[in-house]
């Protein structure tokens, strides 16, 4: 990994549904670039319907990094991330392409502008132990306990937001000192450009619940049923995404399609708010509203725009 604080990578963020590999596209057209992709769930091969990934089209028109990399059964976590697309920048700038980090997944940007600072190791008795009590009384249960041992990070994760819940309370378990901006470097090896992309924010909703039922549409429901006739097994990580989450249920007739959707649809839209939430919190983020900017490609200018006036394409 490059610890070179002159190597400059661009980082384009913001919620889901507001446009990011959009733009990312149009920028490739006016400036040699590839993109990284910092998506939790677009790592995983097979799960194509619901995850939003970027068309054939966009990917041949720019290259996309960190796509299809993993079956729905291997673990991917932010450490590895920062590994993966620590090399991958390596390898555009010795093309001599800039390296633009595209998604909505912050820890995982996070970790790769910033660092990780060790942390215990993965503990499976007690992940296993904690897996029954969320079946037995569900996945607020795993938060509750954690408001009881560190309240300050359970007001940080939302209630349903398993892995991490579990990954704190396991470090609290092994007896270190868990604060809320714990784990994290405070420098990290790049010269960033950071933007964020954002929108009126009911106008994203209703992207949102439309994107969700074309997903639908398009073969969600024959997706999941084919990653679970694989082996694959609901509770895994990947598939507690949302949309295959409820998809899984309609597969164990727990629920029915519309109502399936219904939450799909409610819960992204919660999850937008997440990443507005999350990504605000960060630093050095420039904001650009891409309605205003004109779309796609008027985003594109505009980043365009600033990394010129930046030196960064010079």
């Amino acid at each position: 990994m490059s610890e070179d604080a002159n190597v400059p990578v661009v980082v384009i963020g913001g919620p889901t549904g507001v446009g990011k590999t959009a733009v990312a596209v149009a920028l490739a057209r006016e400036v040699p670039i590839e993109v990284i992709s910092a998506d939790s769930r677009q790592v995983y091969r097979g799960m194509d319907a619901a995850t939003g990934k970027p068309t054939p089209e966009a990917r041949r028109a720019v290259i996309h990094h960190l796509i299809d990399i993993v079956d729905p059964d291997d673990r991917y976590q932010a450490a590895r991330f920062r590994h993966d697309a620590a090399a991958a920048i390596e390898a555009i700038r010795a093309r001599g392409r800039l390296p633009v980090v595209v998604g909505g997944t912050g820890l995982y940007i996070r970790a790769l502008l910033r660092g990780l600072d060790p942390a215990p190791p993965a503990d499976p008795a007690f992940r296993r132990d904690l897996a029954a009590l969320a079946a037995r009384e569900g996945r607020p249960a795993l938060h509750r306990r954690l408001t009881v041992e560190a309240p300050a990070v359970a007001r940080r994760l939302h209630p349903n937001d398993q892995v991490r819940v579990v990954r704190a309370l396991e470090v609290v378990r092994a007896g270190e000192t868990l604060l809320p901006q714990s784990g994290w470097r405070d420098v990290g090896p790049y010269a960033v450009t950071y933007f964020g992309l954002t929108m009126d924010r009911k106008a994203l909703a209703r992207r949102l619940e439309s994107r969700a039922a074309a997903f639908v549409a398009t073969g969600l429901q024959a997706e999941v049923e084919r990653l679970l006739e694989r082996g694959f097994d609901p509770s895994l990580p990947s598939l507690q995404s949302i949309g295959y989450r409820e998809f899984a249920q309609v597969a164990r007739a727990a629920l029915t399609p519309v109502e399936a959707l219904r939450r799909m649809q409610r819960d992204t839209v919660r999850y937008a708010k997440r990443q507005w939430t999350w990504f605000a919190r960060e630093p050095g983020i420039e904001w650009i509203d891409v309605e205003r900017a004109g779309g796609a490609s008027g985003t594109a200018d505009a980043i365009a725009s600033t990394l010129a006036r930046g030196g960064v394409l010079g």
